[in-house]
């Protein structure tokens, strides 16, 4: 009897590896293309324009929440997360945009209330949310541009909601979304950046900065650079929300973190 060829460890952890991501993706809805495909020469047409690849069969139960932080509750920023949510649910996942209303929000008290009850002592939208992060696949926060950076509608809103809700929030994909007229928006984009980087959470990018501009709806809808960079970006975070629960099925978990350590500098 002829004895088998010899394989090597390599080429047998690369056999395992394509056959768990297989089964992987099939349990999460994934559709892998061959290896030597071409998925941009797939999503062609007849006249050479790029077209987007149908996914209405890979539907999920996963669900991002886009958050509305403008005053107006469909202006510019609205226009820019529906476009962002149209991509979301074009590639099979569930969105909501939640408004955070035209009344002020009130700031953090620093109270330290919510530390052992995991809400916030002041009971409103923070806590609508935070009760929700645990069942939310990801999420959006969009703003307007307001001297340079985010809302005072948005910015309150989100320094207690993630100082009361941080940890829920690991593993969790986040994007932030701006709107101006002319400039500061790339600011701003740091400025919401921050609350992701700084609570674990993948962050889903885009072609260009998130940022649409225009003074009204309709001009923001004109512009098509600003457009197309929402759609993307909803395309790469339904894309990302899906290789996180490939990993899942996979048997890959979500890093074990260690005990935060604070250290003040006091010397």
């Amino acid at each position: 009897m002829s004895k088998p060829p010899k394989i090597s460890r390599r080429d047998a952890l690369k056999c395992a590896g394509a056959a768990a991501a297989g089964a992987a993706a099939a349990y999460a809805g994934v559709k892998l293309l061959p290896q030597r495909e071409n998925a941009s020469s797939a999503a062609t047409s007849g006249n050479g324009e790029h077209q987007p690849i149908p996914n209405s069969q890979n539907k999920t139960a996963m669900k991002v929440l886009l958050i509305n932080g403008s005053p107006h509750k469909r202006g510019c920023t609205f226009t820019a997360l529906s476009e962002v949510a149209s991509a979301l649910e074009n590639s099979g996942v569930q969105t909501e945009i939640f408004w955070l209303g035209a009344e002020a929000v009130s700031g953090c008290r620093g109270c330290g209330v919510c530390r052992s009850t995991g809400q916030c002592a002041l009971n409103d939208s923070v806590n609508a949310v935070a009760e929700r992060v645990s069942e939310l696949d990801g999420f959006v926060f969009g703003s307007p541009v307001h001297y340079a950076a985010a809302s005072g509608f948005i910015t309150p809103f989100l320094d207690r909601l993630f100082y009361a809700a941080g940890k829920r929030f690991a593993g969790k994909p986040g994007a932030a979304v701006v709107s101006c007229r002319r400039a500061g928006s790339t600011a701003a984009l740091e400025q919401l950046n921050k609350y992701f980087t700084i609570c674990n959470m993948p962050v889903a990018p885009s072609q260009y900065w998130n940022m649409v501009h225009g003074n009204s709806p309709d001009e923001v809808r004109k512009d098509l650079e600003g457009m197309q960079t929402m759609r993307t970006l909803g395309q790469n975070m339904a894309w990302l929300l899906k290789c996180i629960a490939a990993g899942r099925a996979a048997g890959i978990a979500l890093p074990a973190y260690e005990a935060r350590v604070a250290t003040n500098f006091i010397r």
